[in-house]
Formats: structure tokens, sequence, C-alpha cells
């Protein structure tokens, strides 16, 4: 006999279908074994009944209103929910006051803020003596990133917990519960059930939406039936905070890692959730001169094509370009040589300050700039017998410095090779220059 409805509070079919199957006990709450059960952290603190104020941070539909009410009944705190949307200091200040009454009654106070990430720094301080004192247990809730959003003082005295989006074993313990619930399985065929779940994309109050949505309708659903019946749920993703960042730092790392495959994963994943395909290509074409630079002095060109094509094609069309650039740059070979040589130099520019360069490189174009030595010695290399005079064009006061490290791989093996021949050459005794017999073109072009 399936006791899957005891779980639940008398039922009241009036009631949404996600609010009829909240979960009445932490165990019962799915996908969030890792902080729940009576060997994780918060099933340790339940268990000991002793909680500490703590920020729950994940996806939508994961638990985290759930989890906070059910922390509240089963370490008998008196539970108070705000919403960080619509309150203000005002409505801070009754909930303290209101606590402080209750402690001296003998009573503990949980305190829930759904999304409280957008609470400003005046008001997350507010917290703080409350949290300190023991006045509240606070319980935060927030889809976004606590480093970036919440004040260090207030991150100093919680402990951050990560909730993880459902997995689809989840999502599917969600459908037997609904259809337990409802005594009726859903009047889906097999890959309509599939893909009921792959659209709720890990948010099981999402799920549970849906679910009301197909309830009732005539079998058999199918996936065609099921699309026109239900909205597809938008991708999590948004393009001011964390997931912009999460998805093209993911992006330019398999890049990095040259796969291909991944990379077009995760451009996908990135337009799909409405990115702008230039930010890509912006990004990759600094990809191009960062993680590639010389192995492949292409890869620059294929990034900076695949930006012109896109301008001119604009969306869907002008996508393709980007994910062509995307294989190119995963399948390029890669080199931090030239990022690394330019910031040594900078750093060594800056260091250094304002050094003059040696007068032989400098051109003399007055009788005084001669008579002061511009130009004197200067050696133009194509006159040379090996093309290469291995004259010395730092200041005179600056030793030399090796900036460019080229690596063995792709077209930089070439270069590699070229800069150690004219290594040895410089390390070798002068060899005189031969000028061409009063012809002033042998000087080369004037710079």
């Amino acid at each position: 006999m399936n006791d899957t409805p005891s779980l639940f509070d008398v039922d009241d079919a009036s009631r949404p279908l996600a609010d009829r199957l909240r979960p009445r006990t932490l165990q019962d709450v799915v996908g969030q074994d890792h902080l729940l059960t009576a060997d994780a952290p918060i099933g340790r603190m339940v268990d000991a009944q002793r909680l500490v104020s703590m920020v729950l941070w994940g996806p939508p539909g994961c638990g985290k209103t759930t989890i906070a009410r059910l922390l509240a009944e089963q370490t008998d705190l008196a539970f108070e929910p705000l919403s960080a949307t619509f309150s203000g200091v005002a409505d801070l200040r009754k909930v303290f006051s209101a606590a402080q009454r209750r402690r001296e009654l003998g009573q503990g106070t949980l305190l829930f803020v759904d999304e409280i990430h957008r609470f400003n720094r005046a008001q997350q301080d507010s917290f703080l003596p409350y949290v300190e004192d023991g006045t509240i247990i606070l319980v935060g809730a927030t889809t976004e990133n606590p480093s970036f959003e919440l004040n260090g003082a207030l991150l100093s005295r919680t402990q951050v917990f990560v909730l993880k989006r459902l997995d689809d074993a989840a999502l599917e313990t969600l459908i037997t519960r609904a259809e337990d619930l409802l005594s009726a399985p859903l009047p889906l065929t097999d890959d309509a059930r599939q893909a009921l779940v792959a659209m709720a994309d890990g948010d099981g109050r999402y799920l549970l939406n849906m679910i009301e949505q197909v309830h009732g309708l005539p079998a058999p659903v199918d996936t065609a039936v099921l699309a026109a019946a239900v909205q597809k749920r938008a991708p999590l993703y948004d393009k001011a905070q964390e997931g912009h960042y999460n998805l093209i730092s993911a992006l330019h790392k398999a890049m990095r890692g040259s796969d291909p495959d991944a990379a077009l994963y995760w451009l996908a994943r990135m337009l799909d959730g409405g990115e702008d395909p230039l930010f890509i290509a912006r990004r990759i074409t600094r990809f191009a001169t960062e993680d590639i630079g010389m192995a492949d002095p292409h890869a620059v060109q294929q990034a900076l094509a695949a930006w012109d094509v896109y301008e001119r094609l604009g969306s869907p069309e002008g996508e393709l370009a980007i994910a062509q650039a995307v294989i190119y740059l995963a399948t390029a070979p890669k080199s931090i040589g030239v990022y690394r040589g330019f910031n040594k130099a900078r750093a060594a520019a800056k260091r250094t300050g304002s050094l003059m360069p040696p007068a032989h490189i400098l051109n003399a174009p007055t009788r005084l700039m001669k008579d002061l030595g511009y130009g004197d010695g200067y050696q133009y290399d194509p006159d040379t017998e090996t093309g290469f005079s291995g004259a010395n064009y730092f200041p005179d006061t600056m030793p030399r410095e090796t900036f460019y490290e080229p690596t063995t791989g792709g077209y930089e093996r070439a270069i590699s090779e070229r800069l150690h021949h004219w290594a040895r050459l410089r390390a070798a005794p002068p060899v005189p220059q031969t000028p061409h017999a009063s012809d002033t073109s042998s000087k080369g072009p004037v710079t």
C-alpha cells in the first residue's frame, strides 16, 4: 500500500499542486540529500536542535523556502517570512521587536528572507546585532552568488549552503508523488514524460505547474501535444548576473582545453539563453589573441571574420560563423607567449621609467642631432651578410631582458628556432657591415 499521501497536509484541491505537495519533513525534500540527511550539515543541526544563521543559495524551484519553513517547524522556532522585494527597514524593525519579545518568553525566531540579495548594504547591516546575540536565526534565500551580493560582515556571520538544481531522478519522484495525490497516472507517452522532465530544467515548482496543465488531458499526450499544451521553461540565464559569467568562462575554458564539442555546447547554451552574439564575438576575439597568439596568427583573423559576418547577417545565419570560429579556436594550437611577454614588457616599462633609446637607433634630421651622435653606428640589418646585425635596441643602461618566450607548438615552433638562431648570432663576434658604395638607400627606410 502506497503511503506517500501521508507526507502531506489534509488535501485541498483548490490549492496549487506545488502547495498541496509541499513536504512535511526535511526527509521528504528531494534532491538535497547532501545537506539534509542525518549525517549532512543541516541534518546534523536539526538533530542537535541547534541551528546557525545561514544562506541557502540555489536555482529557482529547488526547495529553499520549503527547507526554511521545515527548519523552523522541526526546531520549534517561530517562523517569520519576509521577501526582500517587498520589505523595508520598517518591516525588519517589527520582526526584530517581535523576536525580542519572544526571546524574553523563551522562544526563538527563525527569520526567513527570500531574495535576500535584493536588500541594500544598510538593510543587510541591520541584521548583524540580532544575528550576533541570537535574537534571530537568519535564513536567507538567494539565486545569486552570495560572494558578490551580500556584505562581507553578514557573510562572516552565516554559513552558505549550496542547493542543487533538481536532477531527473528528483523530478521523477515529484511526478510520482503528484500522480499518487491525483489518484491517476499522467496521460503521457514515455517520450512525453521524458520531455516534461527536460522542460522543467531542474525547477520542481515549474514541473508541478506543468503537471497541473496536462493532468486531465485526453490520453495519449505525445511530445507534440505536450509542447502545445505547456510553455517550455526559459533557460536559467541572466545576462547581467553570475550565469552570464559562468557560461562565458565555460566556453573560454573549453576552447582553451581544445574541446570543440564542449565549446559548441556552451556556445549554444549562451545563445539559447538570449546572450548577445556580439558579446561572444568580442570574447572569442580576445581568446584568439590571449590563448593562441603567435601559435596560429590566423586565429584572430578567423575570430574577426566571424564578428564581421555576424554583423552583416545577424541571427540566426550569422551565429553559424561564430560557431565556425569557436571550432577553429578550440582546435588551434595554444600559446600565451604573447600575453605573458607583453605583461612582462609592461612591467619593465613601468619599472625603468623614461630611459632614452640608444643613440644609434635615433634618426638625425638636424646637424645638432648628428653632432650628438644620433644614428651614429647604426647598422641596416638587411645589408648585413646574415640579414641580422645583432645590435642592441634596449636603452644603454638597461640590461637585455627576454619577454617573449614562444612555445614549440604550432607556428611558434618556427619562431622559436628563428629566435634561437638570432641569439647565437648575437653572441658571436660582430661581422663588419658591407656598405653599398655611396648608395644612401642602403641605409634603409627612415623610421
